[in-house]
């Protein structure tokens, strides 16, 4: 999986706030649609000129068709610069090697359009998606789109095996990385520019799983994904095979898991600005992020119940109840903090994990103490208590330990990295000398240090510092 830098680009950076695309005569195509081919010499102009003739119809800005060769080895090459030649629009490459996700990568990346898009070579899906499948990118509403076979107002025409593997490749998505979009591998989707920019280094799979890994990414970043339903014919003529490639988007499916299980991607490089979503916007008196957090915790927390109550009664049965609630509450500690930690507030990556873990197990002793200390006042009262009420004490304990638990995560283990700099500014941003504040102060020169006309202004708040000298000023963010 790769987690390297893309260039001009920085490990913190975020993609700028979704604007309307500027329409104008001059500069590059609004939209550039690439046709991945390998040894299509019968179907390569026909499909071009059809797609050509539909976008000079009805497209209302400028376009670009390119024809990605996948190291054809029959005539498609010469095809290919014929139309070229022939026609304004369209322009031919030639890979060496194969791979439909090597070949999007590569033309995606070169391409100066705002809005990036590809299709089949068959054209099994109709056109008349083409123009609602990018005029949400177009527009600034959403950052990747897709064509969907599986919605229900989808009209689809296939046999039984393509349309059992596809919905099953699709629950098996959902299943294990969680995916929401409904079709992962209809050959129809667009992506604007500057998300590609960044989302395109971290895609590793050259062939068939590209789609599902871009599209698995974007979603887990928070991108919004605009779905299409088609109406799509089979080709029979497909030379996809069905089996290998099933084998191989598993795989891609098991690395890519792996790799969001242990925070290995940097995801954060992909998200908007604060204040692009209308979830991020701060209401007064209502911490951000409240609602979901708690429904995390529930969940999180209604399993790790289940799970230590599993393992209580486990280590029970050889060891006294103190030694097993210990044993339990250790072991269920661990998993409810990693769990939290990723699931509830959101935190990604190794970074901290130890001192986390760490601050969890000071909340498990708090928590211990709380669950011991009913066992000991049980005991107390009622001499040899029986497994069933020991076990009915020590949900009730742990009901309050959950309470304790939450407020500690939120407060203290995972606070709300967003607020720390407001909080910073306010307390110590700056040193004071007299009745100065959040300045350093030379004379009557304030919030600067001032020699001559030279000036050096340093602002927490914002983030960033200006040096100025005469006229020439230096901006670092």
């Amino acid at each position: 999986m790769r987690t390297d830098t893309p260039a001009g680009t920085t490990a913190t950076g975020t993609l700028p706030a979704r604007e309307h695309l500027p329409v104008g005569a001059a500069g590059p195509p609004v939209l550039d649609v690439v046709i991945p081919v390998f040894n299509e010499e019968k179907d390569l102009e026909p499909c071009v000129r059809r797609l050509h003739g539909h976008l000079a119809r009805t497209f209302p800005y400028g376009f670009r068709i390119t024809v990605a060769d996948n190291a054809s080895t029959d005539r498609t090459p010469r095809v290919a610069a014929a139309l070229a030649a022939s026609v304004p629009e369209v322009r031919a490459f030639r890979l060496e090697r194969k791979g439909r996700g090597r070949a999007l990568r590569a033309m995606w990346a070169a391409s100066d359009a705002p809005v990036l898009a590809y299709m089949d070579v068959d054209l099994s899906t109709d056109l008349n998606a083409l123009l609602p499948l990018v005029a949400p990118l177009i527009s600034g509403h959403s950052d990747l789109a897709i064509g969907s076979r599986l919605t229900r107002s989808s009209r689809v025409v296939r046999g039984a095996k393509r349309e059992f593997v596809s919905r099953a490749y699709n629950l098996i998505l959902r299943g294990s990385l969680a995916a929401r979009f409904s079709d992962a591998q209809c050959g129809f989707k667009a992506i604007r520019r500057d998300v590609a920019e960044r989302l395109l280094p971290m895609v590793e799979d050259p062939g068939w799983f590209f789609d599902t890994e871009l599209l698995v990414l974007a979603e887990r970043a928070g991108l919004r994904i605009h779905e299409v339903p088609v109406d799509w014919v089979d080709d029979p003529d497909s030379t996809v095979h069905i089996v290998r490639t099933a084998v191989d988007d598993l795989k891609g499916v098991l690395r890519v898991g792996r790799a969001l299980a242990v925070g290995a991607l940097p995801l954060d490089r992909l998200a908007r600005p604060f204040g692009d979503d209308p979830r991020d916007r701060r209401i007064s008196g209502v911490p951000g992020g409240l609602a979901r957090q708690l429904v995390g915790f529930c969940a999180v927390g209604a399993l790790s119940t289940l799970c230590y109550l599993l393992l209580y009664s486990v280590f029970r049965t050889g060891a006294g109840p103190q030694t097993a609630n210990a044993a339990a509450l250790l072991l269920s500690a661990v998993a409810n903090t990693a769990a939290n930690r990723r699931l509830t507030f959101g935190v990604r990556g190794r970074d901290r994990a130890v001192r986390h873990q760490a601050q969890g197990l000071v909340v498990f002793g708090i928590g211990l103490a709380l669950t011991s200390g009913s066992l000991a006042a049980l005991d107390a009262a009622a001499g040899s208590p029986s497994h069933g009420t020991e076990v009915a004490v020590l949900v009730t304990a742990n009901l309050a330990a959950t309470v304790l638990r939450f407020l500690l995560f939120r407060a203290w283990v995972f606070p709300d990295r967003r607020d720390l700099p407001r909080a910073a500014d306010a307390a110590s941003d700056a040193r004071t000398t007299g009745t100065a504040s959040d300045a350093r102060t030379t004379g009557t020169a304030s919030d600067a240090r001032t020699t001559g006309t030279a000036s050096d202004t340093r602002t927490t708040g914002t983030a960033s510092v200006a040096r100025t000298t005469g006229t020439t000023t230096e901006v670092r963010r």
